[in-house]
């Protein structure tokens, strides 16, 4: 795996690149990954913290802090462009500090990141406002482009091939099993739901299988960000990377049969229609075919001229993404297609990765932290019993499923043990496939998409935290200097 899919908050020493053809098969499937032949990992902190460190850390985040809520106090929230760019500093130092206080816990940045963001939001000290977490969320265009892009780069085609078998079953199983549990889960437990106890037995079946689609999303922007904090190199972090993209593709297909099935449940007198399977198949056709041919330009601008890449990724994360939605294609596969292609197509893979560290280095805390400001605090306290029902029932089934999976492939032991802990996460896919569900079936659009950011928000906090721990003790992350190794476990973030 490459050293970083995205890029860390806290400068890193120089090192080299990755070996592109990933770890070699272990001999012993459960030792650490430094024994297994892993690629050497990158660190990543070029000094050691120590509680000083934290304490400075500390004041300055309550130091911050305190400014602003005293300022917001006394001022206005402005509601323009000052207020926005004002926003995004704060976001941005809060961020990076909160990431530098979780550490000692072994938490991922991620989580730095979203508390920051849910502390200053408009539900908690409301040091950030509505308006300008709204105006703030238009970078996240820009970072699931990169998200997506530094994605394909890292699915090498060899290292694709050894684990192909793996991940086909593990996406049949993963699928299959999530999908008809949660559509079962959400038909039982209806009467909870505060939209759906009204509705008819056919109409909330319908709504039942919706709810299947959602839970079978996972959250590719979860498990590169803590690939980029924690360097991981392994069997566990390559096997959840190839499964998470790919799923992706699954995804979209899961959701446009489901939309067109469902359709003469939920609104009677409707009948079914292939239009959606019919744009479903050019939808999927022609994002590949855009991604290659923007893959192929991309490695050929890298190769002759090599310059301004920052602008070239701005460009296509904003103007390049509005297209392809205007277009009707879908951006994220655009984009993981043509990071594959770069990566495998031509000489430009590294130099690609180490592009989109770069440009992401601010786009990514920020993309987090406004996820945490929009955490609808709120709605959570009052959904949290039924979002807690489905996030810990999908957690158990997606554990169910990937035993099933690992062993139909054959996997090793610690594919077994641990490969399900990332794929608990979700986030903006999830909350995509909501909108596109809310716009398809107006009348149970609020509700539904009410409960959906209630299970996003759990699994939001909690997915990361897990997929990190997994990793710790897989012994697959780099060595952090602020904190040593654990005994017996190899290398760790």
């Amino acid at each position: 795996m490459s050293a970083a899919a995205l890029p860390d908050v806290e400068p890193a020493s120089p090192a080299s690149p990755a070996s592109p053809a990933g770890p070699a098969a272990p001999a012993d499937p459960v030792a650490p990954a430094e024994q297994q032949g892993a690629p050497s990992a990158r660190h990543h902190g070029s000094a050691p913290k120590g509680p000083l460190n934290h304490l400075t850390h500390a004041v300055a985040l309550v130091i911050l802090f305190g400014l602003l809520y005293a300022t917001t106090r006394a001022v206005p929230h402005e509601n323009g462009p000052a207020g926005a760019v004002a926003s995004i500093g704060f976001l941005l130092l809060a961020g990076t500090l909160a990431s530098e206080l979780v550490e000692p816990l072994r938490l991922p940045h991620i989580s730095g990141y979203i508390f920051a963001g849910i502390v200053a939001g408009p539900h908690v000290l409301k040091l950030v406002d509505h308006h300008a977490v709204e105006e703030i969320s238009r970078v996240n265009t820009l970072a699931l482009a990169l998200i997506a892009l530094a994605g394909g780069a890292e699915l090498r085609i060899d290292i694709v091939k050894k684990s192909l078998k793996s991940i086909l079953l593990h996406n049949l199983v993963q699928t299959a099993l999530v999908f008809v549990v949660m559509t079962g889960v959400f038909y039982a437990a209806r009467s909870l739901v505060p939209f759906a106890a009204e509705l008819s037995t056919t109409a909330a079946f319908g709504v039942a299988v919706l709810w299947g689609v959602i839970a079978v999303t996972r959250s590719p922007s979860a498990v590169l960000g803590i690939l980029s904090q924690t360097r991981a190199t392994g069997p566990v972090a390559m096997h959840t990377l190839a499964f998470v993209m790919t799923s992706d593709i699954v995804v979209i297909v899961v959701t446009a049969v489901a939309l067109s099935t469902v359709r003469p449940l939920i609104e009677p007198g409707a009948t079914m229609s292939m239009h959606e399977i019919e744009l479903l198949g050019r939808e999927i056709l022609g994002s590949i075919s855009i991604g290659t041919t923007l893959g192929l330009a991309l490695a050929a601008y890298m190769r002759l001229i090599g310059r301004q890449l920052i602008l070239v990724f701005v460009a296509l994360g904003f103007g390049a993404t509005e297209v392809l939605r205007y277009l009707r294609f879908d951006a994220l596969l655009v984009f993981v297609v043509a990071g594959f292609v770069v990566a495998n197509l031509s000489k430009q893979g590294e130099k690609l990765v180490h592009a989109v560290e770069d440009a992401a280095s601010v786009v990514f805390v920020l993309f987090f932290a406004t996820a945490g400001a929009h955490l609808d605090l709120p709605l959570l306290r009052h959904m949290w019993p039924v979002a807690l029902l489905f996030g810990v029932s999908r957690a158990l089934v997606t554990w169910v499923a990937n035993r099933i999976g690992n062993r139909l492939a054959d996997d090793p032991p610690l594919l077994r043990r641990w490969s399900w802990c990332g794929l608990v996460s979700q986030a903006g896919l999830t909350l995509g496939i909501s909108l596109t569900i809310e716009r398809a079936f107006p009348s149970i659009g609020a509700g539904f998409g009410a409960l959906v950011i209630g299970c996003v928000a759990l699994n939001e906090v909690f997915g990361p935290i897990l997929f990190k721990y997994a990793l710790d003790r897989a012994g697959e992350t780099a060595v952090e200097a602020s904190r040593g190794s654990l005994p017996n476990l190899g290398r760790h973030g």
